[in-house]
């Protein structure tokens, strides 16, 4: 799918929330190709009974076909046409007919149940992916062919949850063990446990993460802060958050087997 470009500051620099979705830039650029000096017209009549001029341009069909007084079977026609033009024509009829999904896809992913660390524009891309691939398997023939494509988005996007999920619990509970671990056999100074914070002090002081570093899992790990939060308290996305902290407890996880070989 083609995506245009601009010239904008680095990801890292700015919030999340300035960046265009994925959803968001292919509703660019279909919009663009339906106000563009030569817009991109469909045959009124495929859905609309009594059209007031022989061809609109695809954003008007796109709002047409999802108004609720449009028959089913002039639906029907028309998104068999649209997919018809995708296969047979290519581009720009291919991101024509994944854009003609978007209102759906928006409303279904707004009813996601989806993990915190887990970024929107993932599963907004995922869900993309899936219909443009669903594009060219689908059958022509099919009855409701826009349910084929909703339901293919569907799937994907709830597998992605699923294992994000079990991803998350799998890091969690990996790191957690390791800390309890160390606390638990470690000796301060005169020989009593190492509570959490003193092993992460002692590694801050041997330079194996930074003081950002450890303050970032002292907040989260210990005091069960927000990785959303402290994302947006920090300028960058959730997920970047989440790949910045699993570095650092990788290194600290490394430190920590070589000091429990030493006791």
């Amino acid at each position: 799918m083609h995506r245009r470009h601009q010239a904008h500051r680095p990801a890292s620099a700015r919030p999340e929330s300035t960046l265009l979705s994925p959803l968001g830039e292919l509703e660019q650029a279909f919009l663009a190709l339906a106000h563009g000096t030569e817009p991109l017209t469909l045959p009124a009549h495929l859905v609309c009974d009594a059209p007031d001029r022989a061809v609109w341009p695809v954003d008007r069909v796109r709002t047409h076909l999802a108004h609720p007084s449009t028959r089913a079977e002039l639906r029907e026609q028309t998104w068999r046409e649209v997919v018809r033009r995708a296969r047979d024509l290519g581009e720009p009829w291919d991101v024509v007919a994944v854009a003609m999904t978007v209102p759906v896809l928006r409303r279904m992913l707004a009813r996601l149940a989806r993990p915190v660390h887990l970024e929107r524009a993932e599963v907004e891309q995922e869900a993309l992916t899936a219909v443009a691939t669903a594009l060219c398997t689908v059958d022509p023939g099919a009855q409701r062919l826009d349910r084929e494509l909703f339901s293919a988005a569907d799937r994907a996007v709830h597998r992605l949850v699923y294992a994000a999920c079990r991803r998350a619990g799998r890091e969690s509970g990996a790191h957690a063990a390791s800390l309890d671990r160390l606390c638990s056999t470690a000796r301060a100074g005169h020989g009593e446990p190492a509570d959490e914070v003193t092993v992460l002090a002692a590694a801050v002081e041997a330079r194996v993460v930074g003081v950002a570093d450890a303050r970032l899992i002292a907040r989260t790990r210990l005091n069960g802060e927000s990785m959303g939060l402290l994302a947006a308290e920090r300028e960058v996305s959730v997920r970047q958050l989440y790949r910045h902290r699993r570095a650092a407890e990788q290194h600290l996880a490394t430190y920590l087997r070589g000091r429990l070989q030493e006791l």
